[in-house]
């Protein structure tokens, strides 16, 4: 069943397209908590600390454990396409 979800998100063009099928999917509450988490996975790919991360994004330590836990040992998804995206930042700031 999750590989149909795959197959899906794997066809879309455009973020645009992205914000439409989530808004359609998810609650709104989830696709908060979505955004938060990369939020969290941004600030300590950036080196932010954790107090500090709790402080700016006020995510539980629970949930910031278990993204720090995936950036360390998951499957290596946030740390590959937020470094990426952080390029593509430092690109459009030159």
């Amino acid at each position: 069943m999750t590989l149909k979800l795959f197959e899906v998100l794997s066809k879309l063009k455009s973020e645009d397209e992205f914000r439409m099928l989530f808004e359609d999917l998810c609650t709104y509450a989830e696709i908060e908590k979505m955004e938060q988490r990369v939020e969290c996975a941004q600030l300590l790919l950036g080196g932010d600390t954790y107090n500090r991360i709790i402080e700016k994004t006020d995510i539980s330590s629970a949930t910031l454990s278990r993204v720090s836990r995936c950036i360390q040992h998951g499957s290596g998804g946030y740390s590959k396409v937020l470094k990426s995206l952080m390029t593509e930042d430092d690109k459009d700031v030159d």
